[in-house]
């Protein structure tokens, strides 16, 4: 499905501990639950300090909107960085925070 859809949207945070990639691979479970058919996890990476979640979307936006209640119920969005590109492009459109200026994976 993933490769049908038009947008990647990456959830990233700082990973640093086994118990940071842990929490990771429980989100990643839990977005899959939320977003159901609406998008397509497809899986994370770990390293270099960074972990990114990958989901792909036609709609990044929404999608966001769908991940960001769970997100901060779990009191963890302060520390994610959310962003999304097209598949064509390597340009970044952050979502949150809204004040952030760069967004890369690494």
């Amino acid at each position: 499905m993933g490769n049908n859809m038009k947008y990647q949207l990456i959830v990233q945070q700082s990973c640093l501990t086994t118990k940071d990639f842990d929490r990771l691979v429980d989100i990643e479970c839990e977005l899959e639950e939320i977003l159901g058919d609406s998008a397509d996890v497809d899986g994370h990476d770990f390293g270099s300090g960074e972990a990114n979640i990958f989901i792909f979307t036609d709609h990044p936006e929404e999608t966001f909107k769908a991940i960001r209640t769970y997100l901060d119920a779990s009191g963890i969005l302060s520390i994610m960085r959310i962003a999304y590109r097209d598949m064509a492009s390597d340009d970044f459109n952050v979502l949150w925070p809204e004040n952030l200026v760069e967004f890369k994976v690494i």
